[in-house]
């Protein structure tokens, strides 16, 4: 099967916060950025897979600051790595203020999704092919990940 590129799978979303999406601090709540990081990653997963995927796991999430209605929530995603049938997709949110242009980290984390065929049964997909150094470094931190979490798995059983 042939590789694709990393930027095959870029996902870039804009969210502006609203009331219904916050808190009564007017922090957006938790599980609505959970939820758009992964959209977002869906959308990542598929753009590369080119079939439905589904959620497997979500690896890591660190909450760094919030996000505050009026503020936009910039998500990006893409795939890390590539097993046989599932990928690491990783996801950012910068929030940016919308009177100064100011961005800063808000979110990150990495999730996992396995890439289903017509009868719901995980399928083979194509290998991502990382095209910059940043990409090479994402890539083999993502397959460190891997490694690990498999190595848990084996000791929890």
């Amino acid at each position: 099967m042939q590789g694709k590129p990393v930027r095959n799978s870029l996902v870039e979303m804009i969210q502006m916060v609203r009331p219904e999406d916050a808190n009564p601090l007017g922090i957006a709540f938790g599980g609505k950025v959970v939820a758009w990081m992964d959209m977002a990653a869906a959308i990542s997963a598929m753009r590369h897979a080119r079939i439905p995927c589904v959620t497997a796991s979500i690896d890591s999430l660190g909450f760094l600051s919030p996000i505050h209605i009026g503020e936009f929530a910039i998500i990006r995603a893409q795939v890390n790595y590539t097993g046989k049938t599932s990928m690491e997709v990783g996801v950012t949110i910068d929030v940016e203020d919308p009177l100064t242009g100011i961005r800063k980290r808000t979110t990150s984390g990495y999730l996992t999704f396995v890439a289903l065929g017509q009868n719901g049964h995980p399928v083979q997909i194509a290998p991502i092919i990382p095209e910059t150094p940043e990409e090479q470094r994402m890539y083999e931190e993502a397959q460190r990940r891997r490694e690990e979490k498999l190595k848990r798995r084996g000791e929890s059983i």
